[in-house]
């Protein structure tokens, strides 16, 4: 491999039997040489080693013994830090290419509570202990549930709800996001009545008599979220945004992409102003990248990269929504859903393609980035015929999700040089789905990340949290085996031969991350000149039984070469 140096003296040194610097498929004997918070060379560990001794445990070799094992490429200061990990493995830190930092700390904390149930009563039940611990009369929201994961697998209603508290306004929106279970106190509260309007791509749900159900689904969904989490005060959130990159950290993740929960203006979650305040107090540790709501006007955006220029802290690009998701039939597809409601149901687009255009379009002007969230085949082929007519210079253009393609739009993709960003624990959510809501014919184009990679494709992983669980080891297993991390049952639905191998998963969770945002020339991989952001782990998930990566544990995370 190519040693990474510069003749800056290390004040910290990290040396492992196991390194992955991502620039190849292998674990070498490295050592990683660190000056503040960048990585100033990449050496073999050769000589280092023989140098510490057998017990030592991380810092107990003083720098001046070792120092002469070293040549003048690569100095080391004579008051360094010497971390020994011997045979654990150190790689780049993992970088969360798609989560909603927002909710993700909100159902992590106290103020709320995350459970999928095992149908509508069960749900109802699992409220009791956080309407106990909440303020008399505020707001009990949730999220996780599931209903086609539910005995049986009905959608629930405001009845049920209505039962247990009918004076307390209850908010329980489902595990994708997408859609809320409101009881009546809590439609009251938000003006809610049959005769209310629901804003472009959303729906207020009624039955046969024209009541209202109590389900709100997609963008009408996500614009009362905003109004249903006003009573939680600012000190609140931010002991829920300290504790969940607490969490994040703890998981080996040193770097986030915050992206916009929804396409109405105003309610993107993208909280800046948290974020903010954490960095001037000096206490945020994840390198984050917010991805607000591409809207006309780019106003927002260039604001924000005005203000926020830290190495911690970057406004990165746009994210907007094409389509929905597939369990709801809200994901746009080419033809039918296999198990269609109604004649030609194909989902249907959140925005006009002509509207879409207009916004990419602007964006690109501007020279900024383009993140759109397209899980069916209709929305990732559409948006390719955007950014394929769009103007050259083209910026940096990535599809989320992308869970299902016409076949001809895989090489397309790559092609285009537009970044696949893709979160491998969806395949496992809905055992049964992808073949149930879009018929054999299409499966073996769900997910197709080997084909992905083999056309020249640029993967970048995520979790969608709070979607799925933060745990990037689990996203990896899933990738690498097609098996869900909690069950370990295989997703029947999802071909052997898209599986990746474990190097290809963690290039995608690292510098795949860092290319969606534009960074990689900063993140991503272990070489000189690059933050030191590092993870080390118990084992080699390279080499160790794929059923074991799972339980491998996360031994230190290092941001900017700081322990976190």
């Amino acid at each position: 491999m190519n040693i990474a140096k510069n003749n800056t003296p290390a004040n910290t040194v990290i040396v492992s039997q196991n390194v992955f610097t991502g620039l190849n498929d292998e674990a070498k004997p490295l050592a990683v040489g660190i000056y503040a918070d960048r990585i100033c060379w990449v050496a073999p560990a050769a000589h280092i080693v023989e140098m510490l001794s057998d017990e030592a445990d991380t810092t107990t070799a003083p720098a001046s013994k070792i120092a002469t094992a070293l040549t003048t490429e690569f100095p080391i200061s004579k008051n360094a830090a010497i971390f020994n990990y011997k045979n654990a493995f150190v790689m780049p830190g993992f970088h969360d290419a798609h989560l909603h930092f927002f909710h993700s700390a909100l159902y992590a904390s106290p103020l709320a509570e995350q459970f999928v149930g095992t149908n509508e009563q069960d749900c109802v039940e699992r409220l009791a202990p956080l309407a106990q611990r909440r303020p008399k009369g505020s707001w009990l929201l949730t999220q996780g549930w599931r209903e086609y994961l539910w005995n049986p697998p009905v959608m629930p209603s405001k009845h049920s709800l209505d039962a247990a508290y009918p004076d307390r306004p209850v908010a329980m929106y489902s595990g994708d996001a997408h859609t809320l279970w409101l009881n009546s106190c809590a439609m009251e509260e938000l003006g809610l009545n049959p005769s209310s309007q629901a804003p472009l791509g959303g729906t207020y749900e009624k039955n046969a008599a024209g009541e209202l159900t109590g389900i709100v689904r997609e963008t009408a969904a996500m614009e009362l979220m905003p109004k249903i989490v006003a009573t939680f005060s600012t000190e609140e959130l931010l002991d829920a945004y300290r504790n969940f990159q607490a969490q994040l950290n703890a998981h080996g993740i040193t770097a986030i992409c915050d992206m916009a929960l929804s396409a109405t203006p105003g309610v993107d979650f993208v909280r800046d102003d948290l974020f903010q305040h954490l960095e001037n107090t000096g206490e945020l540790t994840v390198r984050t990248h917010l991805f607000p709501t591409l809207l006309s006007g780019t106003t927002r955006l260039s604001e924000l990269q005005a203000r926020l220029q830290s190495p911690m802290l970057r406004a990165c690009g746009f994210k907007q929504f094409f389509d929905g998701v597939s369990s709801q039939h809200t994901a746009w597809l080419h033809d039918p859903y296999t198990n269609a409601r109604f004649p030609d149901d194909c989902g249907r687009p959140t925005i006009s393609p002509p509207a879409m255009k207009q916004l990419v379009f602007e964006a690109a002007r501007a020279n900024q980035s383009v993140r759109i969230h397209t899980i069916g085949d209709e929305a990732i082929h559409q948006a390719l015929d955007i950014f394929e007519k769009c103007p050259t210079p083209k910026p940096i253009f990535t599809l989320e999700h992308v869970e299902n393609f016409q076949p001809h739009d895989i090489e397309r993709l790559a092609n285009l040089d537009v970044i696949a960003s893709v979160q491998p624990r969806h395949i496992t959510l809905d055992p049964g789905g992808p073949k149930r809501d879009l018929g054999d014919e299409r499966l073996p184009y769900i997910w197709p990340l080997r084909t992905l990679l083999q056309s020249g494709a640029t993967l970048a992983f995520g979790t969608d949290s709070p979607v799925t669980n933060i745990d990037p080891l689990a996203a990896v297993y899933t990738a690498v085996t097609g098996r869900g991390a909690d069950t370990r049952l295989p997703s029947s639905d999802w071909s052997v031969s898209e599986h990746i191998t474990v190097a290809e998963a963690l290039r995608a969770y690292t510098l795949g991350s860092a290319m969606a945002t534009g960074r990689a020339d900063e993140l991503g991989s272990l070489e000189s000149g690059k933050f030191a952001d590092i993870t080390v782990l118990s084992s080699n998930p390279l080499i160790c039984d794929t059923e074991d990566i799972p339980n491998i544990k996360v031994l230190a995370t290092y941001v900017g070469g700081s322990l976190h």
